[in-house]
């Protein structure tokens, strides 16, 4: 028999329920949209529509719906769709986007995953600073948008989750409120529980952004870890300090995992060629021994990544950013390792709002939210609304996010703030302390691996206190 209309999923401590709402198909999509004002959409991706509404209660605060395509078969829910599900709602940090609610429209079997809205991403702020200002971004907000992405990532590997698609798009930035300047990591639908896995991860499909892909990815690996999110954490370091992606390869998109000989050739002519010396499990990679021509036979001059990032090759940054860039997986730098580095420890410190001037007098950067399609409704197809006219880059029938915000304020001059206190050099330690995991275990390729006391035998989310915020002092904030 079939069912129609829409129901309710709330996340919370008692589990993904399901409540049906209202009588006949349409009535029931009616009733579903009562709680939301639909402003537009916002993105558009492999999986679904991403669209921007606000709640009519609570302050009309903005939400971002995530509506997922039906699953390839036709047969049910999108499996990528449950998964993002089953992760979010068991985990809760300040730098990982909250879930609040699941809509289903049983009609189609569509799923509308309600998220609080960021009004900016990474990605964004990048190409305002290329392609507006001309300028590069300020240390103080590289370095706090970095720290606070590390941040986010320890606690998902403290609890033995890898993201697998880390890129400038899916990390996002909140705009005015209570969490101005805080970074939220997003997009959950590759993410994976990597703790016990019942086959090898490789055979999940590619996975990462190409640009953001680790060399072990590329080179065929059948088993990885964790640090495939470091490297690509390294990727976006160095697209913060330079306005533009390091790695900038051309895609195969044929077989399931082509090889990617360009992104790789990519790769070496900043690295420089890999060497088992420096790598001993190169030779077991089955790229690296199945391509000697292209591989192995073509050497490459190594010109240095200094070169290529404008940093001293003694600074404290580019050691950073080499140890995340480092070839041999098992070597590569852990989140939890890069937060104590030194370059977290030194002027300008880290501070929890990410987008407010390091130093008085400095300017202010009135960064643009994302573009938001008027014209869109959630079906992805009928106008919802007149279009208005374009504001700053937004392409036509568009509008950016703060001309439907409500009276969005002038960013305010207050300094970089943790718990109402900039971050005291002295004292990082301290504030890490939470998040740090002990080295116990190794996974199935032999690579000593982070794990978090919250994560001793399953992800908790019902004790409050457990891994909330664990980079910053528990104190009453004051803005």
């Amino acid at each position: 028999m079939r069912r129609e209309g829409f129901g309710v999923a709330r996340v919370g401590g008692g589990g993904l329920g399901c409540v049906g709402v209202g009588d006949g198909g349409r009535a029931r999509q009616q009733r579903w949209l009562q709680q939301y004002e639909l402003v537009g959409k916002i993105g558009e991706g492999t999986y679904g529509l991403v669209f921007l509404a606000r709640t009519k209660q609570h302050r009309k605060s903005s939400i971002a719906i995530k509506k997922f395509k039906q699953s390839k078969e036709g047969d049910g829910v999108s499996p990528t769709a449950i998964r993002e599900i089953m992760l979010l709602r068991e985990i809760s940090h300040e730098n990982v986007v909250k879930l609040v609610n699941v809509h289903i429209n049983h009609a189609d079997m569509s799923l509308y995953l309600a998220f609080d809205y960021a009004e900016h991403d990474l990605y964004e702020i990048i190409r305002h600073h290329r392609e507006k200002l001309n300028l590069s971004i300020n240390p103080y907000t590289v370095k706090s948008l970095l720290w606070q992405l590390l941040n986010g990532l320890n606690y998902l590997h403290s609890n033995w989750i890898i993201h697998r698609d880390l890129k400038p798009s899916n990390i996002l930035v909140m705009g005015e409120g209570e969490e101005h300047g805080v970074v939220k990591i997003a997009d959950f639908g590759l993410a994976r529980i990597y703790q016990a896995p019942l086959k090898t991860l490789y055979e999940n499909g590619v996975v990462v952004t190409i640009w953001y892909r680790a060399p072990e990815l590329l080179l065929g690996a059948k088993h990885y870890t964790t640090a495939v999110d470091m490297w690509a954490v390294g990727c976006i370091f160095a697209e913060l300090l330079t306005l533009k992606p390091l790695f900038q390869g051309v895609e195969v998109k044929a077989t399931p995992n082509p090889f990617q000989l360009d992104q790789l050739d990519k790769i070496f002519k900043v690295l420089g060629h890999p060497t088992t010396e420096k790598w001993p499990t190169l030779v077991h990679l089955p790229h690296w021994a199945n391509d000697q021509q292209h591989i192995q036979g073509h050497k490459y001059e190594n010109t240095g990544l200094h070169t290529f990032v404008h940093l001293a090759p003694k600074s404290p940054a580019f050691d950073l950013l080499s140890k995340m860039l480092e070839y041999d997986p098992r070597k590569r730098i852990t989140a939890a390792q890069a937060l104590e580095h030194e370059y977290f420890r030194m002027d300008p410190l880290p501070g929890r709002n990410a987008l407010v001037p390091s130093q008085p007098g400095e300017k202010i950067v009135n960064y643009p939210g994302r573009p938001v399609d008027t014209t869109t409704d959630f079906e992805g197809t009928t106008s919802i609304q007149p279009p208005q006219p374009p504001s700053g880059n937004a392409p036509p029938g568009s509008v950016s996010a703060q001309s439907v915000a409500a009276s969005r304020a002038v960013a305010r001059q207050m300094p970089a703030m943790v718990g109402g206190q900039r971050i005291p050099a002295a004292s990082m330690a301290a504030f890490n302390a939470a998040a740090q995991p002990g080295m116990v275990g190794l996974n199935p390729a032999n690579i000593p691996m982070p794990r978090g006391a919250a994560a001793q035998q399953q992800l908790r989310r019902k004790d409050p206190g457990v891994m909330q915020n664990p980079g910053y002092p528990q104190q009453k904030r004051r803005f």
